[in-house]
């Protein structure tokens, strides 16, 4: 199975195992990654443990499920988070990636495997760094853990917003605001069944709802998604919601 269906920066001295990587493409890294890496402490790494990762919007970045053997650096773009039920259904966790790690859980409580599913919203890169090379400086570095720290308290608080979206804002807020989020280039594209799960309303609401900003031509059905028509009228109806997820 493909993990990473995308095209590849990576450092020409690249050691570590990306067998199923497709479309590959050796680059070498670029002044801004070892600025970012700076940013975590992690400037003396060697640089045949780190590539970094381009996908384009829609592509799935990790798999719920499948083995991880890296630690992300988010570097540019959006992205989002999600889960999936028993039943089939998915769940967005987050609505925002643009800034952060990937896959920090996991190294923390040890996981092989990663525990939810990361797809690209917009166009996205990102710093893989590997465990198996560098596991022992993850695990050691103060200025890395202290970074990794803030950022894990950072996404509880934002796990309570959610939580306080959910259960405050209106349904047309919450929709509105998830719209604005998720849209590339003004088109938005989501699966519908999953939208109404993360949402928390149900389908035939969140339906009704769609056609309602379509009528007052806010938004505008296409064969290939919903298109925004009106960006300000949108970002007015997302207000309050909006603001807890710009927190992401």
């Amino acid at each position: 199975m493909v993990f990473f269906p995308v095209s590849v920066i990576i450092n020409s001295k690249i050691i570590i195992r990306l067998s199923e990587v497709i479309d590959l493409k050796r680059l070498p890294l670029r002044k801004e990654h070892a600025a970012r890496l700076a940013e975590y402490g992690l400037q003396n790494i060697p640089l045949n443990a780190c590539c970094c990762l381009r996908f384009f919007a829609g592509e799935e970045v990790l798999r719920e499920g499948q083995p991880i053997g890296w630690l992300s650096i988010v570097v540019d773009g959006n992205a989002k988070v999600c889960r999936t039920a028993p039943n089939g259904k998915s769940l967005i966790l987050c609505y925002n990636i643009s800034r952060g790690l990937i896959g920090e859980i996991e190294l923390m409580t040890r996981q092989l495997n990663a525990t939810c599913s990361v797809k690209a919203v917009t166009d996205f890169e990102c710093i893989a760094v590997s465990y198996q090379n560098c596991l022992a400086e993850l695990k050691t570095n103060l200025v890395f853990l202290n970074k990794l720290g803030t950022e894990l308290a950072e996404k509880l608080t934002t796990s309570s917003d959610n939580f306080t979206s959910t259960a405050l804002c209106t349904g047309e807020q919450r929709l509105c605001a998830y719209i604005l989020q998720n849209s590339h280039r003004g088109l938005f594209r989501d699966t519908l069944t999953d939208v109404s799960c993360s949402v928390g309303m149900s389908y035939r609401h969140m339906f009704r709802l769609l056609g309602q900003l379509c009528e007052e031509e806010i938004l505008e059905k296409r064969e290939s998604g919903y298109y925004i028509m009106n960006y300000e009228e949108l970002t007015r109806r997302s207000h309050t919601a909006a603001e807890l997820y710009q927190r992401v």
